[in-house]
Order: structure tokens, then sequence, then C-alpha cells
């Protein structure tokens, strides 16, 4: 059983614009500029006949596949491609003292201390192990040869990890924008990165 997998990140929100932290808790819609990149997306890849679209559970999500949808591809949420949360820091803007926060988290789980987690938030483990189960559904029908899966950035790059067998302290080696893909082949025994972060689809909108 083979399957493609095309991941992409949500489009632009306007608290991405703003810097503001939204991770598991935070359901807020696209801005502009991420309905755009929606478009671009689905003008660059409408052809590719996905049998499937799987989504996070926060409305971005639904929004950046939308087209997709109205063209009759089926979508299921999976709770397990939600962000990570990110507890006490969530809603806030990112203020010197919560950048120095993150730096400290990202530091901490680049040394591998990987069950670190913001007060009230998730740990790259916890978000892992929900990303399992999710995965396990999305490998469990086979006929769906080509799918969509649409989610978040840290998310992603933990996601990247899991697949590929790479340790999730490395996560951030896994660079990601609104929209960016990463297209990965499932053999039937293990996964590979067939392209990785590409923005082609983006090239219009990134002079805007």
């Amino acid at each position: 059983m083979e399957k493609l997998l095309y991941i992409i990140r949500h489009g632009q929100t306007d608290l991405n614009l703003k810097g503001i932290v939204q991770g598991r808790g935070i359901n807020s819609p696209l801005n502009e500029m991420g309905r755009k990149q929606a478009e671009a997306f689905y003008a660059h890849y409408r052809d590719e006949r996905f049998d499937k679209i799987y989504t996070s559970t926060l409305l971005r999500t639904h929004q950046t596949v939308a087209p997709f949808m109205q063209d009759g591809i089926p979508m299921e949420q999976l709770e397990g491609l939600d962000e990570i949360g990110w507890g006490i820091y969530e809603g806030k803007e990112q203020t010197p003292e919560i950048m120095e926060g993150f730096a400290d988290l990202i530091m901490r789980w680049r040394n591998g201390e990987l069950d670190a987690a913001v007060a009230g938030g998730e740990s790259p483990n916890q978000l892992a192990a929900r990303q399992r189960k999710a995965l396990d559904r999305i490998l469990s029908v086979r006929e769906e040869e080509k799918v969509l899966v649409c989610m978040h950035g840290r998310a992603m790059r933990v996601l990247l990890c899991l697949l590929i067998n790479r340790d999730i302290a490395q996560m951030d080696d896994f660079p990601h924008t609104n929209t960016a893909l990463y297209k990965v082949l499932y053999d039937g025994r293990g996964f590979s990165i067939a392209d990785a972060y590409n923005i082609q689809h983006l090239e219009g909108l990134l002079t805007e």
C-alpha cells in the first residue's frame, strides 16, 4: 500500500500577522492574505485529484482547504492534527518576556527535554502521542492513495520528525510558512520526504 501525503500549514491569520500566540486553544479565521494563499495553493494543486482531506479541528485549517471541499473532496477533522497547546501564552502578544520564555523552551526541546511545556500547555511528547493516533487513522483507509493534510506550524514540524523517524528534538530543522507544502511518500513500510518546503504557489504573493 502506497500513499502520498501533501502536508501544508494553514493560511495566514491576523494573529499570525500581529505576532500573537495562537495554539490549540485559539480558533482564529484566515485574514485576506490567508485567503489569497489558500486560493493560490488551490490554483496550483487543483488537478492533483486528492482522495481525501484531513484537517485539524480548528477553523483556519478548514478555511484553507475550503476550495478543495467545494470540488466535493471529502474532509475529516482529527484533533491529533491540532496545533500544540501553548498554555498561558495563548492569545498574548509576543512581548520580550514571552519571547524569552519561548527561546528557553525551544532550547530545552533542542536539548532533548521533550516533556517540557508551557504552564497549562502541551509538551512535544504529548503532541506526538495524539499525532500517532491521527496518523493511524490516515493510514487505515487503503483506498485513499493521495491525501491533503492541513495543520499547523509547530505540529507539522513534530509530525515530520515522526514520519521519517527523526529525533523530535530536531523539529526546528523543518522550515515552514503559511501554506508551505511538504510532500511525503509512504511505501507501505516507511515514509520519505519527496518534496520539502515547496512554496512555488506563493511566488506571486511574496512580493505584495
